[in-house]
């Protein structure tokens, strides 16, 4: 198969019925190294001999910076988590992503998002409360301990994404997120009505998926969270500890 350039690849929409079986069965091919981040993520192109080329963003567990708070080579598979329980809720929007092999070895591999480059959270914040309020359970839930402003983007289709979920599900209280504008609201009744519905899951197939990605005891806490959040269905207010990421964007 001839390699692709980055000028020749399509970005696919992630309304494909087949982006997972692209994103786990595309030739990859290195482009770059995304420079923004402490950890090694890469712009890909993937090529299959029967469909249009593809990018993706490529984060082998290889290329992760070692950290004192969460064990090492497990990022990748948060990232991959992440998205999991994000499409159990239905929220937010974070691009189709798969665990695969790929140069430098395993590692997460997300579908590349078009998005207006000059914009994050602190510029359309406030022209999307449903999808800011989404954004903020989420982040409690999963216990989001890196939420820049530059995490969430403003696709060209108009709506909003998310990513970079590395630094989540942590035993430990680590939330450090840029949007604590809801804080002590309550929590629309349309998202604990989906939090409900996700209590279920973890006792489902979202459950099984999860032991295979997490500890025992982040799966524990994490479903402690949730039960705390349908408890009391508030934003919570910002903690003692540092709860806000560097940079905020």
């Amino acid at each position: 198969m001839r390699s692709v350039s980055a000028v020749e690849a399509t970005i696919w929409s992630p309304d494909r019925a087949d982006v997972s079986e692209l994103l786990r069965n595309s030739e990859m091919a290195i482009v770059g190294l995304i420079t923004r981040g402490s950890n090694g993520t890469f712009l890909v192109t993937l090529s299959q001999a029967d469909a249009e080329a593809g990018l993706g963003v490529w984060k082998p567990r290889r290329g992760e910076t070692p950290l004192w708070d969460f064990p090492a080579g497990t990022l990748y598979k948060r990232e991959y988590a992440a998205y999991l329980v994000s499409r159990a809720l239905g929220w937010p929007n974070i691009p189709p992503t798969v665990i695969r092999d790929g140069p430098y070895g395993i590692g997460a591999l997300q579908l590349f998002i078009d998005a207006h480059p000059d914009s994050h959270y602190f510029t359309f914040g406030n022209a999307h409360p449903l999808e800011s309020r989404q954004i903020a359970v989420f982040d409690v839930l999963v216990n989001n301990a890196d939420r820049k402003a530059g995490h969430c983007l403003e696709g060209s289709d108009g709506r909003i994404w998310v990513i970079d979920h590395g630094l989540t599900f942590s035993a430990e209280p680590k939330l450090r997120t840029v949007i604590w504008d809801f804080h002590g609201q309550p929590i629309p009744q349309e998202l604990t009505q989906d939090l409900a519905q996700l209590d279920a899951e973890l006792d489902d197939e979202l459950g099984f998926q999860l032991n295979d990605l997490l500890a025992s005891d982040e799966i524990s806490t994490l479903r402690e969270r949730l039960r705390q959040l349908l408890a009391t269905p508030r934003f919570p207010e910002p903690g003692p500890y540092r709860c806000v990421p560097w940079p905020t964007i």
